[in-house]
């Protein structure tokens, strides 16, 4: 039986919001408020970034879908949820890098190195499984963009004073543990 729209929605919400933290991304949301302090323009950036990043990786994903036979996929992504999981217990760091500011403006500057530095990211990874996982590619998209965004717009507006009050290691144990139910449901349901 084929999920909702409105499960692949939510599941990716949840996923990603959940990874996201402590990710190299947020940190970069970090850097990003206290240099430019234009906590709109640097939303928006994200925003654009991240709906152009997890769409091409949405279409890799949905593509690489229609490529593998139901029992292939099954396993395919219960193994990648699994990497994912193990991944999420890893700390981010940014690199600098990963910042390149320059004349173009906030917004511009915040689009490119989002972009950039989702580039290979798990929260990048992860869309690509989801995406696998669900057949509904905008409600896939869509939830991923949220789940950035519900973590990365708390720290734009609020900055160092939220990040040191999340315990980062039961963040993580938890977005890993997370990965590891989505593999395991991977297997005992049907994907396609």
């Amino acid at each position: 039986m084929p999920e909702s729209a409105l499960e692949a929605f939510l599941v990716s919400t949840g996923v990603v919001a959940l990874a996201e933290i402590g990710d190299k991304t947020q940190l970069l949301s970090l850097v990003l408020a206290a240099r430019f302090r234009k906590p709109w323009a640097i939303i928006l950036g994200i925003l654009v970034a991240t709906l152009v990043n997890h769409a091409l990786a949405g279409a890799a994903g949905a593509w690489i879908a229609g490529l593998v036979g139901p029992t292939t996929l099954r396993w395919a992504l219960a193994l990648s949820f699994v990497a994912m999981g193990a991944w999420a217990l890893i700390p981010d760091r940014l690199e600098e890098q990963d910042v390149r500011a320059g004349h173009t403006g906030v917004f511009v500057t915040t689009c490119v190195s989002f972009f950039l530095a989702e580039m290979g990211d798990k929260t990048q990874i992860a869309t690509v499984a989801l995406a696998a996982r669900f057949p509904a590619l905008a409600a896939v998209v869509a939830g991923t963009t949220v789940g950035m965004l519900i973590a990365n717009a708390p720290v734009v507006f609020l900055g160092e004073r939220m990040t040191t009050r999340i315990p980062l290691r039961f963040v993580r144990v938890a977005a890993a543990a997370t990965f590891v139910l989505l593999g395991v449901l991977a297997l005992l349901v049907n994907p396609v």
